[in-house]
């Protein structure tokens, strides 16, 4: 899979900026840290929710450096509907999870996303 396009930068960067907040509650930040450098990311990501997880659509595929710090470290942090919550297991998981998750209006989209059908799961830390 090719890796976002060209735009997605500067998207992100905007995007960061209501991604999370009570008023958008299918946007959210995802905070990880770089494997290398130990810098503090911050990624705008499409989330859907269950009491325990939150699960996000991978349309770049399963390499992205977001994913692989998240993996790498063991978890991080969501900040979604105003408030920061830990998050830890990141593991990979399939379209039928994601759709059990959806409501019925995403799911028609959520069948036609770019990416090999791959979610990452990622369990909240009540």
């Amino acid at each position: 899979m090719n890796g976002p396009p060209a735009g997605a930068k500067y998207f992100n960067k905007l995007a960061v900026q209501v991604a999370g907040r009570r008023f958008v509650p299918v946007w959210a930040v995802v905070r990880h840290r770089g494997r290398k450098s130990g810098k503090e990311y911050s990624t705008p990501v499409a989330v859907l929710t269950t009491p325990d997880a939150f699960i996000i659509g991978l349309p770049w595929g399963k390499g992205t450096d977001w994913v692989r710090n998240l993996r790498a470290a063991g978890g991080g942090t969501v900040h979604w509907q105003g408030r920061d919550e830990a998050v830890t297991d990141p593991v990979f998981v399939g379209a039928e999870v994601a759709l059990a998750a959806a409501p019925a209006v995403l799911r028609p989209a959520l069948k036609r996303l770019p990416g090999d059908g791959a979610f990452l799961q990622l369990t909240r830390s009540h």
